[in-house]
């Protein structure tokens, strides 16, 4: 059972992870579409799950919530001195489809731009992955640039490609 609601989405809530949750965290992690698109090529046993919910991590990752039940994680990296952070999430891939991911980047980016003061928001997605660039799109992230053949996928190297938005032309849904 995740945390407590850290911000509240019309189908969907962002909670704070707990210790107890790092074995959920571990099962989605350890999934190959999912592992795969984060481009973990280890297994994560459920001790460095542990470790990673209990470092002093300078980001900010929270667990998506649909109906109370965790269903992936989203966050951001610290900002740092230039104000950019970048931004990842994943979703178990049986709720894939339905919207959840860019109700969770939208609610992600509202956070980061308003109480985080982020100027720039990035994120990299595989050139292969259509669904996750139309994920950053729909927020209103822009394709910034390529980085020809940058990850190993599949037996191939692949593209992998660079998202930006900026926070004075992010735009929250209505």
């Amino acid at each position: 059972m995740p945390g407590p609601v850290f911000i509240e989405g019309d189908r969907i809530d962002l909670h704070v992870i707990e210790e107890s949750d790092a074995e959920t965290i571990q099962q989605l992690v350890n999934q190959p579409a999912i592992r795969q698109d984060l481009g973990m090529t280890t297994p994560v046993a459920l001790h460095d799950e542990e470790e990673w919910i209990t470092s002093d991590d300078e980001g900010t990752t929270l667990l998506i919530g649909l109906d109370g039940e965790p269903v992936g994680t989203i966050g951001i990296d610290d900002p740092g001195t230039w104000g950019t952070a970048n931004s990842r999430y994943d979703l178990d891939p049986e709720h894939w489809g339905n919207g959840y991911t860019s109700e969770a980047l939208h609610l992600l980016a509202q956070y980061a731009c308003g109480e985080r003061r982020v100027a720039k928001l990035t994120g990299d997605v595989y050139a292969t992955n259509d669904a996750s660039a139309g994920v950053m799109e729909s927020v209103g992230f822009v394709q910034e640039g390529r980085r020809r053949k940058e990850a190993f996928v599949d037996g191939e190297r692949i593209d992998v490609l660079r998202y930006g938005l900026l926070a004075e032309e992010y735009e929250a849904p209505e």
